[in-house]
Formats: structure tokens, C-alpha cells, sequence
């Protein structure tokens, strides 16, 4: 049947335990006081938008999108469970927020990732998709633990 992608609430303890996964992942990739993702209660605040993958009934993973302004968006804590990689549940996430960036008519899309051999496949789908290496934006600083991409939107 396919990865099916949609809007979630986070009320699930499935969702919860994996958003639990990618923050610990994050901490352990990370140093401290360098770890941008967003915890349950954030993704949870207005102007962020969470979605989950499926396949077959199984978690894939999910995503969220931030609106940073009227015309630009942020791709936020996007996470793939580790069963399910290169099955395409991250590439379903990404379009779903590619396609709701547009539909809000942003445009931009930026994103704030990790550096190093843990966020390398990251970078690879961002690429792959039409991203480009930026500078830091919003409040973020540059750092050696940090990356910035962004996306322009037609």
C-alpha cells in the first residue's frame, strides 16, 4: 500500500517513545547546549505542524514544520526510525512539508541540522531535494556542530 503520511497530535505513547528516541539520539550527537530539536511540548506549539509516516500500521517516522513568518517555513525534528531507513518514510515526511510550505504559500523553507557522520544521510535527502547550503537564520549560530540549508519555493 505505500507510506501514508498525516497530521498527528502527538497523543500517541508509539510517537511519544520515538520523538524520546530522536532527542536522546540528538544529545548523544551533540553537545549539550547545541541540540535544536524540539521536545513533545514544542512540537505541540501554534504555528508547528507535526506529522507521522506509516507503513503497513508501523511507525515510520515523522516530522514538523515551523512557520517562521508569513512567507518562510522551518523543517523541524524530522526523524526516520531506524527499522524503516532508506524505505522512503523520510522522503514521504519531506514532500508532505514541501507540499504544505507551498500550499501556504511560503517562499522558503529552511532547516537547522546536526554535522558529522550521524547526520550525513540528512544531508544527502536535503540535497537530493532541492536544498542548498546557507547561512544561519532566525536566532540560530553558526557553530562547528551545525549546518544550514534552505529551499526556495516557487
Amino acid at each position: 500500500m505505500g507510506i501514508q503520511v498525516h497530521q498527528d497530535d502527538l497523543s500517541s505513547q508509539e510517537v511519544q517513545a520515538l520523538i524520546a528516541e530522536h532527542l536522546s539520539g540528538m544529545h548523544r550527537n551533540t553537545p549539550a547546549g547545541q541540540v535544536h530539536a524540539l521536545d513533545i511540548e514544542r512540537l505541540r506549539a501554534p504555528g508547528v505542524t507535526f506529522w507521522t509516516a506509516w507503513l503497513d500500521g508501523a511507525l515510520c517516522g515523522y516530522g514538523a514544520l515551523k512557520e517562521l513568518n508569513s512567507l518562510s517555513g522551518e523543517i523541524k525534528s524530522m526523524r526516520t526510525r531506524a527499522a524503516f531507513l532508506r524505505q522512503g518514510g523520510g522522503q514521504a515526511i519531506l514532500d508532505e512539508i514541501i507540499r504544505a510550505a507551498r500550499q501556504r504559500g511560503y517562499t522558503h523553507l529552511f532547516l537547522e541540522t546536526g554535522t558529522g557522520p550521524a547526520f550525513a544521510a540528512a544531508h544527502k535527502l536535503y540535497l537530493r531535494n532541492g536544498f542548498a547550503w546557507s547561512g544561519p537564520f532566525g536566532d540560530y549560530t553558526a557553530t562547528e556542530f551545525n549546518v544550514f540549508m534552505v529551499k526556495e519555493l516557487e
